[in-house]
Parts: structure tokens; sequence; C-alpha cells
């Protein structure tokens, strides 16, 4: 069946949950809702969202539902057993992960990290849970005394190394995480991503700046990117995406400096002649709003989207589809500076779509990789329930 769609742009929403999962209260998360949070800021304002029928989703119950959205929507569940960027993703993607990605509440074993210490020619410091802000704050004095690197970790399944860009340069920064990577490959240690995190500044105004690197794992099994490219479509990849998924699958990715222009350069890329999928992640809302407990911040991230959601809406082609989600949620308002494990919501729009279907909730973040396998006609060999029938025109 020809449906009439040549691209398809999905846009994660880093973090944008629209409130608890039902086993929300095994991670920690009872009451969490990222979207009532930020919806209760005087900063936030996103009609764009609100006209596509973000809040006329089951469960949302914000009192800002309208008549006739000009999308389909859903809440979607997360199958997977974690509540990070990497699981969330692979999931979207088409591939459900059973078990967990391994975190380290105790930080890494020190048998781990004198094997590292010998390997990148460097001592280490901290190695426990901590804030990447705070982190620095703390550590950073000493470390530009004696070198060693700034090892931490957060509730998630992630290796971090901070380090004073004066004191130790991006290449050797990015060859240490390179090294962590290949020795954290699986089993207990099998961490999700390593993170380079470097910083300026001195002690007392340091500043992380945007040279962040993420080395993910490699999916354990197909995507739909993967899919996509074996049928001789394209992939492009705006944000974390390319890092997310270890380059897998991923023909093309343009690196961004901050939400803004992350959607500068997706609208650049409505201007590109491609048949395939744009695949874009938008991390502000999650790095900076999310994990800081920034209400305000968050609300004003979303308001600055929908503006740009707007411009992007008014500019997409007859032969363009429009997919909004999200990969966990982190609300701000909660004393937890951790994702939440939380329903996202998935919004679907463009010529060819019904307006105003409701597709209540689906069971899985992988419908999304199975509805974008199914407007290709590809065989979609992977996780998830389509829901293209019930949309398409």
């Amino acid at each position: 069946m020809s449906t009439g769609i040549k691209r398809v742009f999905l846009i994660v929403l880093d973090s944008y949950g629209i409130g608890e999962l039902p086993d929300a209260v095994e991670y920690g998360d009872e009451g969490s809702n990222t979207l009532a949070a930020i919806v209760k800021s005087n900063k936030y304002n996103t009609p764009w969202l609100q006209k596509l029928g973000l809040f006329n989703i089951k469960g949302v119950n914000l009192d800002k539902d309208i008549e006739n959205p000009i999308g389909s929507y859903a809440r979607l569940k997360e199958r997977s057993r974690g509540k990070d960027t990497t699981i969330g993703h692979w999931e979207i993607a088409g591939i459900v992960s059973e078990n967990p990605l391994p975190t380290f509440p105790n930080g890494f074993p020190n048998s781990f990290l004198e094997e590292f210490s010998k390997r990148t020619g460097r001592g280490w410091m901290c190695n426990k849970p901590y804030s990447g802000t705070d982190v620095i704050r703390d550590y950073g004095k000493k470390h530009q005394e004696t070198g060693d690197l700034i090892i931490y970790t957060s509730a998630d399944s992630v290796f971090q190394i901070a380090a004073h860009e004066d004191v130790v340069g991006i290449d050797e920064l990015y060859n240490c995480c390179e090294i962590a990577r290949e020795m954290l490959k699986g089993g207990e240690l099998g961490a999700g991503r390593v993170i380079a995190r470097p910083f300026i500044g001195e002690d007392g105004n340091y500043t992380r700046t945007s040279k962040r690197h993420d080395y993910s794992l490699l999916p354990p099994g197909k995507t739909i990117m993967d899919e996509l490219v074996d049928n001789g479509y394209e992939t492009i990849g705006v944000g974390k995406i390319f890092d997310i998924f270890a380059g897998k699958g991923i023909q093309s990715t343009n690196k961004m400096k901050n939400n803004t222009d992350g959607m500068n350069i997706t609208l650049d890329l409505m201007n590109k002649d491609f048949n395939g999928l744009c695949f874009v992640n938008l991390v502000d809302f999650d790095m900076i709003y999310g994990h800081r407990n920034d209400v305000d911040g968050y609300a004003n991230a979303a308001t600055e989207f929908d503006v740009q959601l707007g411009e992007f809406i008014e500019n997409m082609k007859d032969e363009d589809v429009l997919i909004i989600t999200a990969d966990h949620g982190c609300d701000p308002s909660t004393p937890s500076t951790d994702h939440s494990r939380e329903h996202t919501p998935m919004l679907i729009f463009g010529k060819n779509i019904k307006e105003g279907v409701d597709l209540g909730t689906r069971d899985s973040f992988a419908d999304i990789a199975k509805t974008i396998a199914d407007i290709f006609g590809t065989p979609g060999d992977f996780s998830g329930e389509s829901f293209l029938q019930e949309v398409i025109k």
C-alpha cells in the first residue's frame, strides 16, 4: 500500500513525561508527572502542542483539551525495564529491553578503576553518584591541582568523566572515554553510556561546555533505522541520536548546541530532498531543566519549542509526517533529580494523517517504530504494534 508519505520527522522531547506508569512505585517515582508540573508555571504556553492534541491524551487531565485537535494522539507505556535515555530510545526504535542496564549506586569497582588508570595514564577521584554541576564544584579544584579524572555516575546506567579543558584536552578526554567504553561492554559493568563532561572556569565558577560526547552500547538488535537503510531509505540524526545508537543505522548526523539550534537544524532539513527518517533528540528539557529541578526553565523551554513547532508545521510538505514523543520523564517538581518512570505522549500529524484520532494507551514505545515501518512498507521485524491503519487517510 502506498501511503503518499516520503519523510517522517520523529522528534523526541527528552524527558517530557505525562504521568506515572503503573509500576512507577517500583522505581521510587510514584506521583511523578512532568507535564503537570511544568503546566503550573506561568512560563508555560504551548498552543501548537495543544492543537496537535497533547492535552486530549488519555490520563493527562489538565483541563486544556480541545474539541478538534489537528493531530492524532496516544499515551505510551514503556515495556522495557528502565527509565533512561538509552533504553527509552532503543524502545522507540523497536527494541524492548527485558532486563535493565546496570546502575552503580556504590560507584565502580576498584579493580576496574585501577586498570582504567593504567590504560589512561591518569588517576581518578570521586567515584560515586553525583550531580554533574555539583561534582565539578566539589572536585574541580583538586582535579586542576592533580590532573586526576573526576569519575562519577548517576541513577542511570552511566560512567561519566568530568575534566577541565585546560587540564585534559578534549582529544585526550574523548580517548579516555573510548577506553572506558571498550572496558564497560557487558554483564555487571555494561554501562549504557560513557559520557565525556568537559568544563572550563576557575574554582567557584566552573561551567560545563557544549563539547559533551556520549559513547553508547551498540543496540542489541535491529532498529527501525537499520531496516530503513536496508531497504534503501535515508536516516538522519539530529542531536544525541547518533551517540545514543552508537552510530548504528544513522547515515548522517547533525550536532546541536541546544534545543533551539536543534530545531533550527531540523527546519533546515525540511529543505533537503530525502526519502526516509529524520530522528531528532532535544536534550535540554532533561539535561538542563529536569535534572536541576528547574520548573520554570523547563516550562519556558517548552514554550520556546512550541514557537518553532509552529514554524515547522507551517512549512511541512504534503508528503511529510511529524511524530512527537518522549523517552522517559524527569519531573522537576519532585525532590529527586533523576529520571521518572512515566507514560510518554505520541502526537502524529500530516496531510495524510487523520485528525483527532484517540489511539488510547499503547503498550510500548515500539509502536512508533512499527508504524514507521508500515509507512514505508518495510517488514518491521521487531517489537511493537502499528497504529498506521487507524490514522492513515
